[in-house]
């Protein structure tokens, strides 16, 4: 819902590439495409779809620290896929060969591996690039 943008926009600059697709908070917000779990008007975790094809969308979590044992990422995460399993698509989600929390959530959601690949990325430097990763399809 349009209103929930400025509870996303109070992530925080760690949290902005969860929105950085739909071209901000509002975007995400406007868009139909997010589930989140909210506690007294503040997001603990939000699970979106981050860029859509014609047969697939792929899809992101963001958690807030702490609140992991709470179970919030995967409930999101599901209600997303029950939705985009409505609009006929298949949800992916991609995840690092080392990020075990991930690899967790995306296997108690539903999501299987399907086949591990390499990234290249080619101008500006990053912080951190993984170099081999996962492609899981529920």
């Amino acid at each position: 819902m349009p209103a929930d943008a400025g509870a996303l926009a109070a992530l925080g600059p760690e949290a902005a590439w969860i929105h950085a697709s739909w071209d901000g908070p509002a975007g995400l917000a406007a868009s139909g495409h997010g589930w989140a779990a909210v506690c007294r008007g503040r997001i603990l975790a939000v699970a979106c779809t981050y860029f859509r094809g014609s047969a697939y969308e792929e899809v992101a979590c963001f958690m807030v620290s702490g609140r992991r044992w709470e179970h919030l990422a995967h409930a999101c995460l599901t209600g997303l896929c029950a939705d985009i399993d409505a609009r006929g698509r298949t949800a992916m989600l991609s995840c690092s060969r080392n990020d075990r929390p991930g690899r967790l959530l995306a296997w108690t959601a539903g999501f299987r591996l399907r086949r591990e690949y390499v990234t290249y990325a080619t101008g500006r430097p990053t912080v951190m690039l993984h170099k081999a990763g996962a492609r899981l399809v529920p």
